[in-house]
């Protein structure tokens, strides 16, 4: 069941190049994204990424390779929107 539902949930989702991903910095628009294992994640009401920024961390990016060097677990993104899907 909650198979079912993910995939409608996510069913109408766009995929975003890298490019189109890095326009979402906090910097050059208001949207604060982060790219995680192909999903997006809205981090915009996040604290913690205000003006596009977490600690050496910038958002426009895939954060994948990155992770390892954080405090915090991949669980962290569960708090956050998946607004659409990285292009490979």
């Amino acid at each position: 069941m909650f198979i079912f539902i993910w995939i409608m949930k996510n069913h109408d989702l766009r995929i975003y190049t890298a490019s189109q991903l890095a326009l979402r910095n906090g910097q050059d628009r208001q949207e604060v994204w982060c790219a995680y294992k192909g999903r997006i994640y809205d981090l915009s009401l996040s604290k913690l990424w205000r003006n596009g920024m977490h600690y050496e961390h910038w958002a426009g990016q895939d954060l994948t390779g990155q992770l390892k060097e954080a405090p915090h677990t991949d669980r962290v993104f569960e708090k956050f929107e998946v607004v659409g899907f990285l292009k490979q």
